[in-house]
């Protein structure tokens, strides 16, 4: 992660940008029968509850520099959930040089309004009708108006939302002005997202850049270098045979380039 000089801009008035992170990502099982399938879908609906996401989004309003005011949550039946929490804006740009260490499985589905910005969670587990592929997605948003910084948050998220994927787009909108009525696009210098993720992470993932500078619009799609096909696999399978270990490893590495590249390679 790059050091940077946060030089304080002299504004007129408050800071009119607003600046938006968006964060999602993806997790690929291997679930052979149907029992499988809704037994992975219990799984997450059961670690991803709304208490853990409360507890996720409000370490992220910290790290932010917001305040919480008020929660709003609910879990739901058969499954899902939701969040609301209130916020207040506080004024941090600081780049942060190092990130939390707690981890947190993500829930169903979260809302935090912060005053003038806010933070959204949803969840999408789903599974192929026979072909034996569960997937789980998570979309993640922080949106800000004023001083605060969402990539402040993202070394955090990548860490809390253990994932095979992701894709995160960032980009500020709006214009604010400073003391002599000059219009200001954005205040703070980023070549790529990948300065804001933390080294050993950049080790770790496949990562493709798509920056549009002028508009202030910067994009990187990232995917794990190393396959272990155990990893994808929700119920231990001691036994397969080279043939059944072939046949799956296909199946996980074609989803895996579908959600990468965005687009069907095969019929199904």
């Amino acid at each position: 992660m790059k050091d940077r000089d946060n030089k304080r801009i002299e504004l007129h008035g408050f800071n009119n940008l607003t600046k938006t992170l968006s964060f999602n990502m993806y997790d690929i099982c291997y679930t052979e029968t149907k029992e499988e399938k809704e037994s992975y879908i219990n799984y997450i609906d059961e670690q991803y509850n709304a208490d853990r996401l409360q507890h996720i989004l409000t370490n992220v309003t910290e790290i932010i520099g917001a305040h919480v005011l008020n929660v709003s949550k609910q879990d739901y039946v058969p499954q899902g959930a939701s969040v609301t929490i209130l916020v207040s804006e506080g004024p941090v740009v600081e780049i942060p040089t190092h990130y939390t260490n707690e981890k947190g499985p993500l829930p169903d589905s979260v809302v935090m309004q912060l005053d003038k910005s806010h933070i959204t969670v949803h969840t999408y587990p789903e599974y192929h009708p026979y072909e034996g592929i569960s997937t789980f997605r998570a979309d993640i948003d922080v949106s800000t108006c004023g001083e605060i910084s969402p990539l402040k948050a993202l070394p955090y998220l990548i860490h809390s939302f253990e994932t095979d994927m992701m894709s995160i787009d960032y980009r500020v909108r709006g214009f604010t002005r400073d003391v002599n009525g000059n219009k200001i696009f954005i205040d703070h210098d980023i070549d790529s997202i990948q300065d804001y993720i933390p080294d050993h992470v950049k080790d770790e993932y496949e990562m493709m850049d798509v920056n549009l500078h002028h508009d202030h619009i910067y994009y990187t799609k990232c995917r794990l270098k190393q396959f272990r096909l155990e990893d994808y696999l929700f119920t231990p399978r001691n036994q397969l045979s080279n043939v059944d270990k072939n046949w799956i490893t296909t199946k996980v590495k074609n989803e895996m380039d579908e959600i990468f590249y965005g687009h069907v390679t095969k019929n199904e």
